[in-house]
């Protein structure tokens, strides 16, 4: 089954397989079936074709999904860069952006590879 341009798991639960759209999390699942007026526990291959209709029209009437949702999220991380607010300086750096510590975390996103370092003496080499 494909819904938003996503192909849904077949063996999971309904509930549980629109979560594989991007921009549809868990409780946004469940409104979306509870306006499609389907059970959450029917698994996605047992659904009838009304039923994918039905989810397929509320879905794409009512959620920004895919391709319009990461675009209006670039859309909107490209003004803060624009603006120079702290979030955009910290995405223009490729830091963490929301508050997380980086002394100690976040060495790949800084490029601090550390190698771990071993006893100190020197191999000796048999010539």
């Amino acid at each position: 089954m494909r819904i938003a341009g996503t192909n849904i798991p077949k063996d999971k639960k309904i509930e549980f397989s629109l979560r594989y759209i991007f921009g549809v999390g868990g409780a946004s699942a469940k409104k979306i079936l509870k306006a499609a007026g389907v059970d959450g526990n029917i698994r996605t291959k047992d659904l009838t074709t009304e039923q994918e209709d039905k989810l397929r029209a509320v879905v794409e009437k009512g959620y920004k999904t895919e391709a319009d949702l990461r675009r209006e999220i670039q859309g909107n991380i490209k003004a803060m860069k624009d603006i120079k607010c702290w979030r955009g300086v910290r995405h223009m750096r490729h830091l963490p952006v929301r508050g997380q510590r980086t002394k100690t975390n976040s060495r790949t996103v800084r490029g601090n590879v550390r190698k771990t370092m071993g006893s100190g003496r020197r191999v000796e080499s048999k010539t």
